[in-house]
């Protein structure tokens, strides 16, 4: 709330349609106006044109091709920070006993550190899962048809490319506030998180399982997933979402005017 003392207007990365009541709370906290300026998300044309140039694409795109409609998890953590070997270890371990077919983008971490892949982890699941450890396009393997649900780290990023092609979420949050964002999300019912022992923050190889498979499969993950393609009608409008810019254009060519004149 500190940074906010001596400001004039708060401009936040977000929309009435996802966190009003917050947006509403905030301004009132501060008595200053606090203004949504849209979530903007990435645009599909530009990723289209950037992506197409690379054979990356082209190779990743062959294998997603080959799968079930929806039926692909795509796992990708970030490379701001790493689990620990037991925590990578579970995390895969649960995604082999799932026997779901899944997309791993794992890369290297900020710090470098390195993590192994459970032994033989690779050979025993290389006829449902790949793991790409290069760089990898997340916007365009997000909107790819055999995408169903997306394993995150819950960054706000991730989570805006998700929802503009309604992917259920299956969250995984570690720092800042990826915590508070998964819970949001999990009382929209738009994701679910797995389960984590609540002293030290572990998770299992079977809780990694059961919230896939609730969230890919189970029926009763059904609403889940209703709920994250309802998402597409406001992540995926870009015409709403551009508004928003406007309005904030607009406020402050109105701003420049006063202080202008003044």
């Amino acid at each position: 709330m500190t940074v906010c003392l001596g400001t004039e207007v708060v401009a936040v990365k977000t929309c009435l349609e996802v966190e009003a009541e917050w947006l509403n709370l905030f301004g009132e906290l501060l008595h200053i106006p606090v203004v949504p300026v849209g979530l903007l998300p990435p645009s599909p044309q530009e990723g289209n044109d950037i992506d197409n140039k690379d054979s990356t694409w082209d190779a990743i795109a062959e294998w997603l091709d080959k799968q079930e409609k929806g039926s692909v998890v795509y796992v990708a953590l970030g490379s701001e920070i790493r689990p620990s070997q037991e925590d990578f270890n579970e995390l895969a371990l649960g995604l082999e006993q799932s026997r779901l077919p899944f997309f791993w983008a794992l890369r290297k971490s900020a710090g470098g550190e390195s993590i192994e892949l459970p032994e033989g982890f690779e050979e025993r699941t290389k006829v449902h899962g790949i793991v790409w450890t290069g760089w990898a396009p997340q916007f365009k393997i997000l909107g790819h048809e055999s995408v169903g649900g997306f394993v995150t780290h819950c960054g706000w990023s991730s989570v805006t490319e998700a929802f503009q092609f309604g992917r259920v979420l299956i969250m995984l949050p570690f720092i800042g506030d990826q915590g508070l964002v998964s819970r949001f999300l999990e009382e929209r019912q738009a994701g679910v998180e797995i389960l984590r022992n609540k002293e030290d923050g572990s998770f299992t190889r079977d809780s990694v399982t059961q919230t896939l498979r609730l969230a890919m499969k189970d029926e009763e993950g059904q609403i889940c997933r209703d709920k994250a393609k309802e998402m597409t009608t406001i992540f995926g409008n870009k015409e709403l979402q551009n508004r928003y810019v406007d309005k904030f254009v607009e406020l402050l060519e109105n701003h420049r005017q006063i202080i202008t004149k003044g």
